[in-house]
């Protein structure tokens, strides 16, 4: 015999919740069935009944039967009620809460396996009255708003009259790509057209894309000793063998790459030539040629990441290697330190080929771009905004830049190493003492103070000594007060 509804059934209505009162009783219905603690077959209380039960009106119990037996899991039995669908079949019940017989159901615990994310999160957050040490961020407060909120309302009404507010193509936007395409020729010297670039959610998005489409599971890829971890991060999540080779003042150690190529087939070899990550050295250009001979003869692919080309502040930066060498590199770029992070713009150049098959691997993960925001980035450099305000930011940097590399010799004083970048928005600084940078690390929180950890530059796991510190988000009296907390925390000041 079935047992009494009153016994078993659990409705518990939240009055203060957004969601209709019958959505919540058919909802919690629903999950009695589930659960086995309504079975198939048994009759739920009449509509009165249940309404008084539950202090509603009838009709809202009404609407809530009407509900479930659309959906299929109640069906009317004519003037004897109406009951659980015969369909369903009987479910072994699952113990009540605080009964201690088997698991209790709960949101936060999956009942199947998945691959957990690693103990330390790659992205460091930005936490209410904490100081977030970047590692070489825009100041996003530069751009001027109302620009961009011109450039969204043009980009919206644009699209809106030309009916192309739908799904597009994933390479991104045409008219995106022409200008990327265009600006990319005349300043970096590649020689490239519409079919050459896909757009991407930032440059790690294009790393990861890269990565997707050339490597196979067990392929060997190449990095620098101190490299950018979020992309060891993806080559291993997709199964690569990740090796790392030597890096001096002049860029990475070319020659221990060719040793390695001679005792084993390399698929990808990872770099950030101009403006290395994190130590900011520049490669040179004899390593460069060395390097793409080595791609010609070996057959192996150079993801080359220029991640802020376009800040350099004395000789002109140098062209990328995919200015001269496009069918052995692949180049990632991103919009976001030229305009605003939150954008997620970047891009990769390749051969149409391999665009192509990126496009693919964009079908699969998210379909397509934001054309939204593709076509109001596309409006900004059209009109020269982006342009503009770069020459500005670019101005305001060098200034914090001089002005950062001052204060480090106050505060740290011969207790740190360190070069003035010529480009980009970060300073390799390097401690004297290794228990100075320990110290700092164990004393961070305590002194409110959030960065990534120098361990997580080390591709092979050996011990760093230095520290990337990105100085261009900071106005000089939020820098001074993160130096001076970072000296504290290390015991130097």
């Amino acid at each position: 015999m079935l047992r009494p509804w009153r016994m078993h059934l659990d409705v518990r209505l939240d009055h203060e919740s957004p969601l209709p009162i019958y959505i919540q009783i058919a909802n919690a219905i629903v999950h009695d069935i589930e659960r086995g603690r309504l079975v198939s077959g048994e009759f739920l209380p009449s509509t009165r009944a249940m309404a008084q039960l539950l202090s509603v009106n009838r009709k809202t119990i009404v609407l809530a039967y009407d509900e479930l037996i659309a959906q299929g899991w109640i069906e009317s039995a004519g003037t004897s009620g109406t009951k659980v669908s015969d369909a369903l079949g009987l479910r072994p019940p699952v113990p009540d809460v605080g009964s201690g017989e088997g698991p209790v159901p709960d949101a936060n615990t999956p009942l199947y396996d998945f691959k957990a994310p690693p103990g330390r999160p790659l992205a460091v957050p930005k936490e209410r009255n904490a100081y977030k040490i970047d590692e070489g961020s825009p100041d996003g407060r530069l751009f001027p708003p109302d620009v961009l909120a011109r450039a969204y309302r043009t980009a919206m009404t644009r699209l809106s009259r030309s009916n192309t507010l739908s799904y597009g193509d994933p390479r991104g936007s045409l008219e995106l790509r022409e200008v990327i395409a265009a600006m990319l020729k005349t300043e970096r010297g590649l020689s490239i057209g519409v079919e050459n670039v896909c757009l991407t959610r930032g440059s790690q998005h294009g790393i990861f894309l890269a990565a997707l489409t050339i490597l196979r599971p067990g392929d060997t890829v190449v990095v620098e000793d101190l490299t950018y971890e979020p992309a060891v991060m993806v080559f291993r999540a997709i199964g690569a063998r990740v090796v790392s080779i030597g890096l001096d003042e002049d860029g990475a150690d070319v020659d221990a790459l060719a040793r390695l190529c001679e005792r084993e087939r390399v698929s990808l070899v990872f770099l950030t030539p101009h403006h290395q990550f994190p130590t900011t050295v520049s490669l040179r250009p004899e390593r460069r040629l060395r390097l793409i001979e080595l791609a010609r003869h070996h057959r192996f692919a150079i993801l080359e990441d220029d991640y802020d080309h376009e800040f350099h502040f004395h000789s002109q930066p140098l062209l990328p290697m995919a200015s001269y060498a496009p069918e052995n590199v692949v180049y990632v770029g991103s919009l976001s330190k030229l305009a605003l992070p939150v954008l997620r713009l970047g891009y990769v150049v390749a051969p149409a080929p391999m665009i192509e098959a990126l496009a693919h691997h964009v079908s699969l993960l998210d379909g397509m771009g934001n054309v939204i925001t593709e076509t109001a980035v596309s409006t900004l450099i059209q009109e020269g905004e982006l342009r503009r305000h770069a020459r500005k930011a670019g101005r305001i940097y060098a200034r914090r830049r001089d002005t950062f590399a001052v204060m480090l010799h106050e505060i740290f004083g011969h207790h740190v190493t360190f070069a003035k970048p010529q480009g980009g928005l970060a300073f390799w600084i390097r401690f004297v003492d290794p228990a100075c940078l320990k110290r700092m690390e164990e004393n961070a929180a305590s002194m409110n103070l959030r960065f990534a950890p120098s361990e997580s530059y080390a591709a092979a796991g050996k011990a760093v000594t230095g520290l990337r510190v990105g100085f261009a988000s900071m106005t000089e009296a939020e820098a001074r007060q993160v130096l001076l907390r970072m000296g504290k925390a290390s015991g130097i000041s």
